[in-house]
Parts: structure tokens; C-alpha cells; sequence
């Protein structure tokens, strides 16, 4: 597994992560999940030299954070980074315009949040925590600054982090310069490609790091949805993919299969374009089997796209598509 600096922390991180979201279940979440099947992947992803995981409160209450303790007493002598969220308190994803960051991050919730995500967890410590949702004009806000700094002196988490809304990479930028973000973890794939109009060239200027999300558009990049999708009534998915959603995303979908070179799958060549941006340090696709693991660890070994494949990729950028709703 190929590392890459997480930023200007002066630690590496294995480019291959993990998202546990699809392992957390619970409401609002992804259905399907098994926590035995889950352990297993995430051994199996450790010994493959994977050593980022990324983990939030909310993911099944709790439950994913709870997974993540368990793989961390397992490996004692792996340098893993523990990453989690703390929700937003009034449990509004993504952040609005207007909303007033004492209602959203106080003090006291941060506070609490991490405490939580511990407890669930059974650590002391998190290698890094970020605020789940975030609106740019709290930049100033002292008071979510002296909280992470706070975090940070008293050990509970080495590095702070901010996880972007969709589709609104740039909403961070000023935060960004306040010196106090480690990293920024952002929705970045072949169709949703702006974070590299400004936050990507923001990022590599203050040496933060950038943790892509979302590799695979929820499931459309694998090549693996149809028209007639559907999922059990709980399923984050089904808010995600509404029918018309479908009908949109498909045909863009078949319009890259042209694209996978042989003896390649979609969502391979996928996460090859998203390694070939020197900007990220670490993409964390959700895989909860083994085959999930061995196809996405191939993809990371085969490296970066060949440049006059990755020019050809690039022009299946999707702007101004509609926004579907989740709190990945």
C-alpha cells in the first residue's frame, strides 16, 4: 500500500482508506450490514496495509465508532489513524445558510460528542475528529476554536478536521486559513470534480490534507445500479437515488464503461482517477466484503490513470446535477 503525508501533521496515511458509514447501520443509514463480516474486512484491510479509518457518531448511533475500538485493540502495534465526526447538534445535514454555529457546535456538544465517541470506541484518544457539517462564516467563531484547540491540548484527538457539505466544496475556504483545520474531507469522484477548482489548490498552499469521499457516487460508479434499483425502506440510498435521479445518473454511467480498461471493473478505474489527483491524500470507499477490499486495494496498486485516459475521464464532469440528500 503506497502512503501519502497527511498534510503538514508529519504523519503518513496508506491512500487506500476506509469509510464505515455502510457498517453502522441503524436508521438513516445503509441496510445489510454484518458486524462479523465487517471485522473481518477490517483486519483484512489493516494486514493490506491500510491505516486510515473513518468513522462517525451518527453512523448507526454510535455503532461504527464502536467497530473502530474494537479493530484498534486488535491491532496495538499498527499505527492507525482513528478518524470520527461529531454531529451537527440541531441534526441538520448539510449545514444552511444562516444557521448560527452556537446551535450547531456549541462548546459544550463538542465536548460532549468526542467524549461519547470514545466511550463508544473504549479509547483514549482519536487521531483526528472533524465537525460533520460546516458553514465558512463560522470561521472567526471563537468558540469552535477553542474547542478543538482544546481537544488537541488535552490529547483527545491529535489533528481536527472538517467534513464539507456536498456540493459545496469551497464553503471552508476561510476556515482553511485560520490555521487550525488538519484536514478536509470533501465529496470528490469522476462526476463531482470541483474540489479542484479552489479548495484542492487551498489545501496544497497550507498543507492540509484531503480525504475524498463519496469514491464512488453511493454505489452509481461501481456499475452495479439499473433503472429499477431499489432498497429496503431504511436505506439512506433510497433518498439518495429517486427515480428521477436514476434516470439522470445511468446514462452517464453507461457513457464510461467505454472508458475501463480490460481486466478492470467502473469502479476501479474510478478510484485510479480519483489517486491520480497528487491533491488527496487518502480515499475511503465503503467495502464490507472481502471482494470489495481485494478489488479496491488492485485499483490503489495499479496506480494513477495513464495521462490520455485521465483527459478522457475528466470530461465526465457533472455540474449542477440535482442534490440528493445524505449525511456521508
Amino acid at each position: 500500500m503506497q502512503e501519502r503525508a497527511f498534510g503538514r501533521t508529519g504523519r503518513s496515511v496508506g491512500e487506500l482508506g476506509v469509510g464505515m458509514w455502510g457498517m453502522g447501520g441503524g436508521i438513516g443509514g445503509w441496510t445489510g450490514a454484518d458486524d462479523r463480516q465487517s471485522m473481518a474486512v477490517l483486519q483484512a484491510a489493516v494486514d493490506a496495509g491500510v491505516t486510515f479509518f473513518d468513522s462517525a457518531l451518527v453512523y448507526g448511533a454510535g455503532h461504527s465508532d464502536e467497530l473502530l475500538g474494537m479493530l484498534a485493540r486488535a491491532n496495538p502495534g499498527r499505527d492507525l489513524l482513528l478518524a470520527s465526526k461529531i454531529p451537527p447538534k440541531n441534526r441538520q445535514w448539510p449545514a444552511r445558510p444562516g444557521d448560527r454555529i452556537r446551535d450547531v457546535f456549541p462548546a459544550d456538544h463538542v465536548r460532549a460528542s468526542v467524549e461519547a465517541i470514545l466511550r463508544r470506541a473504549k479509547v483514549s484518544s482519536l487521531g483526528l475528529v472533524q465537525f460533520h457539517v460546516w458553514q465558512d462564516e463560522w470561521a472567526d467563531d471563537p468558540g469552535w476554536q477553542h474547542a478543538a484547540e482544546d481537544l488537541r491540548r488535552e490529547g483527545l484527538a491529535r489533528h481536527v478536521g472538517i467534513s464539507v457539505n456536498r456540493w459545496e466544496p469551497a464553503n471552508v475556504l476561510r476556515t482553511l486559513r485560520t490555521g487550525l483545520v488538519d484536514a478536509v474531507q470533501v465529496v470528490y469522484n469522476v462526476f463531482d470534480q470541483a474540489a479542484e477548482d479552489e479548495l484542492f489548490p487551498v489545501c496544497r498552499e497550507l498543507g492540509v490534507a484531503v480525504i475524498a469521499r463519496v469514491p464512488l457516487d453511493e454505489g452509481s460508479l461501481t456499475g452495479m445500479l439499473t433503472l429499477d434499483s431499489r432498497w429496503p425502506e431504511a436505506d439512506c440510498r433510497n433518498a439518495y437515488f429517486g427515480q428521477a435521479n436514476l434516470q439522470a445518473t445511468i446514462p452517464r454511467v453507461d457513457a464510461l464503461r467505454a472508458l475501463v480498461p480490460e481486466g478492470q471493473s467502473l469502479a476501479q478505474l474510478a478510484l485510479r482517477f480519483i489517486l491520480s489527483s497528487p491533491d488527496v491524500t487518502t480515499v475511503i470507499p465503503g467495502m464490507r466484503r472481502p471482494e470489495h477490499l481485494a478489488a479496491n486495494a488492485a485499483a490503489a496498486a495499479a496506480g494513477p490513470l495513464p495521462p490520455e485516459l485521465l483527459a478522457a475521464v475528466r470530461e465526465h464532469r457533472w455540474d449542477g446535477h440535482a442534490p440528493r440528500g445524505s449525511l456521508s
